[in-house]
């Protein structure tokens, strides 16, 4: 029983330390305004209004499933969306292919 004492012990405590690590990495707010802001996406989108797009709010609650491959999807083809006004126009596309700032501005938009 002794020998196997540190072992369990120690398999424990590896448990008990990856338990305590996030999921995910914090988000940088700061960093993922400004990538929306010098994208233009406030011409369409607002934090909790309407405007000819869709509320980061309404988004966030609609995309509670693979809520950020979606967005990344989105402001990477540039998919055709349609409006609530029913005009159908093209998606922009993010000036940025660097992974770690589309998630971190995925994970932003799904926060609020």
């Amino acid at each position: 029983m002794s020998k196997l004492s540190p072992r369990l012990l120690a398999a424990s405590l590896m448990l008990a330390y990856a338990s305590m690590a996030p999921a995910q990495a914090a988000i940088d707010a700061d960093a993922a305004k400004a990538l929306f802001k010098d994208n233009d996406c406030t011409k369409c989108h607002a934090v909790d209004k309407t405007k000819k797009g869709p509320s980061l709010k309404k988004m966030a609650a609609s995309q509670k499933t693979d809520g950020q491959e979606k967005v990344i999807k989105n402001i990477t083809t540039g998919p055709k969306i349609q409006f609530e006004d029913g005009t159908v126009e093209k998606h922009k596309i993010i000036d940025t292919k660097d992974p770690k700032e589309l998630k971190n501005l995925a994970d932003w938009i799904l926060s609020q």
